[in-house]
C-alpha cells in the first residue's frame, strides 16, 4: 500500500493542497460585497438626482401658468444658457483659473518648506493648514470681507501708498479672486505637500552631486517628482472655484456674478427659472469636464492617466 501510495503521488503530480488552500467560491463576491454600500449610496445621492436634474432641464413653462411645466425636449434652455449668461461662464471660469494660479505661487513654497525645511514644526504648520476647516465656509467668507473692507488694514495701507485705484478693494473682481484664493487655499497645499513628502530625498541630492545648482536641481528633479500632487491640487482648486457662488456673492458686485449666482437666483428667485438652471448646471459641468480632460491629458501623469 505504501508503495502504490507512493507512485500515485509521482504519477499524478504531487499531492493535492489542502481544501482550506483553494479558493472557496464565496470568496469572489467579497469585492462586490465591499463595494455594494459605497455604489448604493453613489445610485442614490448622486446618479438618480442627476438623471433628475437633466430631465429637469428640457423641460417647458407651460403657457400662461408660471412655474408650471410640461416635459419635453426643449433644447432651447442650453441655448439660452449660453448665450444669455456668457458674461458669467466666462467670469466663473477666469475667476477659477486666477484663483488656481495664486493658490499654486502660495501653496507651493509653503508645501516644499513644510516636506523639507521646518523639521518638528512640520505638524505645526500642518494644523495652520487645515485649521480652517473648522469654520463655516461662510462665516471665513464674511470675515475676509472684514478684512479688505474699506477701513480694513489692506485697503488703509494700499491707499496710503496710493496703490489702489477706485479706492476701494470689496465689490470688485480682485476681492472675489482673493476670496477664491483663501478659501480654495489647502486644497492646493495638501496634494503637493503629500507627493513632496514621500519623495525620494536621494534622488533630490544627486541632483547636486552631478553639479546642478538649487535651480536646476528643483526644475528637473523636485518639479517632476511633484507633478502628481499639483495636478491634484490644480482640479481640487479649480472645479469647485468654478462653480462656487458664495464669494461672488458677499465680496463681490452686479458685474462680478459667477454663473453659481445665476443658478442659485434661477432655482430659488426666478419663478420659473428650474430648466434654465438646470441647463446652466449641466452646461458648467460639460465645460469643467471638457477642460479637465484636456488638461489632465496633456500635463497627467501615468498615476492619474
Amino acid at each position: 500500500m505504501t508503495a502504490l501510495a507512493h507512485v500515485g503521488q509521482a504519477g499524478g503530480g504531487g499531492p493535492t493542497p489542502p481544501a482550506d488552500d483553494q479558493e472557496r467560491p464565496g470568496r469572489r463576491w467579497v469585492p462586490y460585497l465591499l463595494l455594494l454600500p459605497g455604489g448604493l449610496w453613489l445610485l442614490v445621492f448622486f446618479v438618480v438626482p442627476l438623471v433628475q436634474l437633466f430631465t429637469v432641464s428640457l423641460q417647458s413653462q407651460f403657457p400662461g401658468y408660471p412655474g408650471y411645466y410640461y416635459r419635453d425636449v426643449n433644447a432651447g434652455n442650453y441655448l439660452r444658457a449660453l448665450t444669455d449668461f456668457a458674461p458669467q461662464f466666462g467670469r466663473s471660469l477666469l475667476f477659477a483659473a486666477l484663483a488656481t494660479f495664486f493658490a499654486f505661487v502660495l501653496a507651493y513654497p509653503l508645501a516644499y518648506a513644510m516636506a523639507f525645511k521646518v523639521g518638528r514644526w512640520r505638524n505645526v504648520m500642518l494644523i495652520a493648514v487645515i485649521a480652517p476647516f473648522f469654520t463655516s465656509f461662510i462665516l471665513r467668507t464674511v470675515a475676509w470681507r472684514q478684512i479688505l473692507a474699506d477701513e480694513g488694514p489692506v485697503a488703509s495701507t494700499l491707499n496710503a501708498l496710493h496703490l489702489l485705484p477706485g479706492g476701494h478693494i470689496t465689490e470688485t473682481w480682485a476681492a472675489v479672486v482673493a476670496g477664491l484664493t483663501y478659501n480654495f487655499l489647502p486644497f492646493m497645499v495638501l496634494p503637493i505637500y503629500a507627493s513632496l513628502e514621500r519623495a525620494d530625498h536621494r534622488v533630490i541630492e544627486a541632483g547636486g552631486d552631478l553639479y546642478a545648482n538649487g535651480f536646476t536641481t528643483f526644475r528637473t528633479v523636485t518639479l517632476p517628482m511633484s507633478a502628481p500632487g499639483v495636478l491634484a491640487g490644480t482640479l481640487l482648486t479649480f472645479i469647485p472655484a468654478a462653480g462656487d457662488y458664495v464669494n461672488a456673492d458677499l465680496l463681490g458686485a452686479d458685474d462680478t456674478k459667477m454663473v453659481g449666482n445665476v443658478i442659485e437666483s434661477q432655482f430659488f428667485k426666478v419663478l420659473g427659472g428650474f430648466p434654465v438652471a438646470a441647463a446652466l448646471s449641466f452646461t458648467l459641468m460639460a465645460l469643467i469636464l471638457a477642460m479637465v480632460f484636456v488638461y489632465v491629458r496633456r500635463f497627467g501623469t501615468e498615476e492619474l492617466l
